[in-house]
């Protein structure tokens, strides 16, 4: 009778100690895809939730969750397929990524990759058309910008870079509605809007790594006209926060704090130029963008439906919550 009862303790307690271990491998796979994105989340996941959340004409907030998701799951695809491409690289400038780090191999993270475009493609057919569309020329313009290097050369980085955000903003905005909705008049100008000017202001994110593209060769705007990059974020950001207040009729008091905190981080890029700096200045930078492109709530024009006039508070108030993440990270 006790050696039974030793028995089934011995057993409860083996199985118990093998359940720990396979949710702590578990949780370690999570974690380890989680930090393919890490870097993202403040730059482009919390920014183009806001503009998708700001601008989807069938609004609802039972769906909200939706725009998030769809943006990290490509955001995933296009950070594994970047990340293999030159381990060697990280390993001396970002060790903390999953690859460099040891989580993963490169060829597990290879097929994972591949992988993720049909699992993207699938979650955007739950979507509709638009969704469909957006992540199909997503998937592509991935494999051009990674396995065609076409991140080597600064004006195409920026400009497939616009192009990929964009898709990301057309497939958040389809995916915060209902399903099979459509990114009206109104969100496609803001989506061109704001391509257009992330397309010309980009480089904000190249200055911080500058010596590590001239030692690998990579020719961004900051290491072929390092004085004219810096010089284009001076005058570019309060002059485009000057129009898009202006194209969206946002109102004077609003117009002049754009205005002035776009100016703000244009002129930090020319005064400061360190390694730490030029990290500062781009989640500045985050910030303004981010304040770009919650400006289409904040319209008081017939472009604008009033539904999405009505979230301007909130809009304002993860633009600040993003903007005190800046200051304490």
């Amino acid at each position: 009778m006790d050696q039974t009862h030793n028995l089934g303790i011995q057993q409860v307690t083996m199985f118990s100690q093998a359940l720990t271990v396979r949710a702590d491998s578990i949780a370690r796979h999570f974690e380890t895809v989680f930090l393919f994105t890490k870097n993202d989340i403040r730059t482009t996941l919390i920014p183009v939730t806001i503009f998708a959340l700001s601008v989807a004409p069938k609004y609802d907030p039972t769906h909200a969750w939706n725009a998030p998701l769809w943006i990290w799951f490509h955001l995933l695809q296009f950070n594994i397929a970047n990340q293999i491409q030159d381990p060697e690289e990280d390993r001396k400038n970002k060790p903390s990524r999953p690859i460099p780090a040891g989580r993963i191999s490169v060829d597990s993270a290879a097929d994972m990759r591949w992988v993720m475009v049909p699992v993207c493609l699938l979650l955007s057919f739950w979507y509709g058309t638009q969704a469909m569309l957006a992540s199909t020329v997503f998937a592509a313009l991935t494999i051009w910008y990674n396995e065609l290097h076409g991140d080597r050369m600064g004006l195409s980085k920026n400009a497939l870079t616009a192009i990929l955000g964009g898709c990301l903003e057309v497939g958040a905005t389809v995916a915060a509605g209902p399903r099979n909705s459509c990114i009206d008049k109104a969100g496609a100008l803001a989506v061109a809007l704001s391509s257009i000017v992330f397309a010309t202001t980009l480089h904000a994110q190249d200055f911080k790594d500058e010596e590590g593209d001239r030692l690998t060769g990579r020719h961004t705007l900051p290491t072929i006209f390092p004085k004219a990059a810096r010089f284009s974020m001076m005058f570019g950001l309060p002059l485009w926060s000057y129009a898009l207040s202006c194209i969206w009729k946002i109102d004077a008091l609003s117009t002049t704090a754009f205005v002035l905190y776009g100016a703000f981080v244009g002129i930090r890029f020319v005064m400061y130029n360190t390694v730490g700096a030029d990290k500062q200045s781009c989640k500045f930078y985050s910030v303004s963008q981010n304040i770009a492109w919650s400006t289409p709530s904040e319209a008081d024009s017939g472009l604008i439906p009033a539904v999405v006039r009505a979230r301007s508070s909130a809009s304002r108030l993860l633009a600040f919550l993003l903007w005190c993440l800046s200051i304490w990270s």
